[in-house]
């Protein structure tokens, strides 16, 4: 059985702090995840949400451990690539040496983010149809890895 740390419920840092929605223990295709809302320290409306999912398997290479989403009005500010860092504690208290992260290969924005963290592009590939979140028309994804130690 997977453990949670509730130590990570609330994570602050200089410009952002993020607050947990949801830890999710997976399944047998998904790992365990930590599910965030991200506020601006000056605000109580939150400005896009992020997650980090603990482990590796077949799907997590395709799906990533970090999912980010930043509400438009807030792009641009690097917000999703300063929730990343804040998350790397909880990869790190969980024994993960690295991260895999993806996006579609046209998503400019969150491969920028990736490439800004340090993350090393693996390839550029079709997703296999084995993979859970398969569907008709997924675009082709970019899958990095970012090393923590």
């Amino acid at each position: 059985m997977f453990s949670f740390f509730d130590c990570f419920d609330k994570i602050t840092g200089d410009t952002l702090t993020l607050k947990i929605i949801e830890k999710n223990p997976g399944d047998e295709q998904a790992i365990p995840f930590y599910y965030y809302d991200i506020y601006k320290n000056d605000s109580d409306q939150p400005i896009g949400k992020i997650s980090i999912r603990i482990g590796h398997n077949f799907h997590s290479y395709y799906n990533g451990n970090l999912g980010y989403e930043i509400d438009e009005p807030y792009r641009g500010h690097h917000y999703a690539m300063i929730a990343c860092q804040m998350l790397l504690p909880v990869a790190k208290a969980h024994g993960m040496d690295y991260l895999d992260i993806t996006c579609n290969e046209d998503n400019i924005a969150s491969y920028k983010t990736m490439e800004r963290l340090g993350a090393e592009l693996l390839e550029i590939c079709d997703v296999p149809k084995t993979y859970c979140y398969w569907e008709e028309g997924i675009k082709p994804h970019r899958i990095y890895r970012l090393k923590l130690k």
